[in-house]
């Protein structure tokens, strides 16, 4: 369901599927915690990416409190986000690891991991 919402887009589908306290730790950068501060996360790639999850596979612990996915992610870069290369609406595919924690249904934890060199290469 997550990323049915991704790929449509639909930002607030994906922040119902969230705990209030959700922490969030990106491939590059410092983590944050909460809702609101995944909105604006989601927002700011809105507005730099479009993106599309392909093919996902996911692994779930027998317990059910932690999954693991590993897709393909197809881009295309809109908009020039702050210290990286300009964007010219470059066109990128990555694979994408990705690790959550579910807390009473709702995921707890997202952390996602890509290559950022083989990003920078491909928009280059």
């Amino acid at each position: 369901m997550y990323y049915d919402a991704f790929n449509l887009g639909d930002s607030n589908a994906m922040l119902d599927l969230l705990t209030d306290g959700v922490l969030h730790e990106p491939s590059q950068g410092a983590g944050r915690i909460g809702k609101a501060a995944f909105a604006e996360f989601l927002d700011h790639m809105n507005r730099c990416y479009r993106e599309e999850v392909i093919d996902p596979v996911f692994l779930t612990s027998a317990d059910g409190t932690r999954c693991a996915a590993e897709f393909w992610l197809n881009g295309t870069y809109l908009h020039t986000d702050g210290h990286l290369p300009a964007a010219r609406g470059q066109a990128y595919r990555l694979r994408v690891g990705a690790f959550f924690e579910i807390v009473d249904g709702r995921l707890s934890r997202v952390s996602n991991h890509y290559n950022l060199a083989d990003w920078l290469a491909q928009i280059a």
